[in-house]
């Protein structure tokens, strides 16, 4: 989808989040249940796109999940179909993939369903400490209810950039066999690398929340961040088809020097979850680029590259 304009924002920008993240003290920092209700409601955007309100055990709430529904998935009543799961980053939402890229013209006529489900404000899909549970509601009950309610199939992939990109590698090396093949653009693949532990708590206090609220201290709660580590749980990535790409971000971006930084940052955390791969015989498909920056601009040509994977696995044309 590289050659694909965004479309308007209907929200705050990520560029404009990243601005006031840095506002917030990254920079300084860097120095350093199953689902068994059924969907509430649903509001429809479009021919085949809708927002669904899910009830969620996990969360205590309901959360919104956008759908991109096949194009013949009213006339075709008896037919089920794959699900392509799509995972926003930090400080953005459900929204994000049909704001920034083209995905509703780029899955039209392929018969699949995309399923962007909300990660909260940080855009950390994980199970917080104490609190809301958004890899049960991800892995669980979104499936459930797509599954019960929308004709979903077995067959699924999941796909997401920055924090989503973590969820991605994470849900899938925490649940073996549930996804086909997994996507990360840019994504947080070794929580506790030299670095990233800090760049984790900035995420959460900048949405003013307890650092310790999401795994605890990285140190004296070792165990349970190791637990949620992609690379920790690499093994059980086994049989998985996998695609990681990563910028340098050195001299990436454009103007804004952030999201060359924000890159840069997450290099090596890509580089030694790739080295974990190869040291366990675990095939990926790796694309590390000179230079790029933590935005959409190089996620949407990453997901552009990934696609024939994704395709593959969910049994849909190229």
């Amino acid at each position: 989808m590289s050659d694909l304009p965004p479309k308007p924002a209907s929200a705050v920008s990520r560029r404009t989040v990243a601005r006031a993240t840095a506002a917030a003290g990254l920079a300084v920092l860097f120095g350093a249940a199953s689902g068994t209700a059924r969907a509430r409601a649903a509001t429809r955007l479009g021919p085949r796109t809708l927002d669904v309100s899910v009830p969620s055990a996990a969360l205590g709430r309901s959360a919104p999940v956008r759908l991109i529904l096949p194009s013949g998935f009213d006339t075709q009543p008896g037919r089920t179909y794959p699900v392509l799961y799509l995972l926003h980053g930090a400080h953005d939402d459900y929204t994000s993939w049909t704001r920034e890229t083209d995905i509703e013209a780029f899955t039209e006529g392929r018969d699949l369903i995309v399923a962007m489900p909300d990660a909260g404000p940080t855009g950390i899909p994980s199970a917080w400490r104490g609190g809301p549970d958004y890899e049960t509601f991800q892995v669980k009950e979104v499936p459930a209810l797509l599954a019960r309610d929308y004709r979903a199939s077995a067959a699924r992939a999941v796909a997401g950039v920055s924090t989503g990109g973590y969820g991605a590698m994470a849900h899938a090396a925490r649940h073996p066999g549930v996804f086909g093949v997994a996507a990360s653009y840019s994504g947080i693949l070794d929580t506790t690398a030299p670095g990233v532990p800090a760049i984790m708590d900035a995420i959460v206090a900048r949405e003013n929340l307890p650092a310790a609220s999401l795994w605890g201290h990285p140190v004296l709660n070792l165990l349970t961040w190791r637990d949620f580590n992609p690379r920790a749980r690499a093994g059980g990535l086994r049989g998985t088809a996998l695609y990681v790409s990563q910028g340098s971000g050195v001299g990436g971006g454009s103007g804004d020097p952030l999201p060359g930084i924000l890159e840069s940052a997450l290099w090596p955390s890509a580089q030694t979850f790739a080295g974990t791969l190869a040291l366990l015989g675990i095939p990926v498909s790796t694309h590390f680029y000179s230079g790029g920056g933590h935005d959409w601009p190089y996620w949407k040509r990453e997901f552009t590259a990934s696609w024939p994977m994704l395709a593959h696995a969910l049994g849909v044309p190229e």
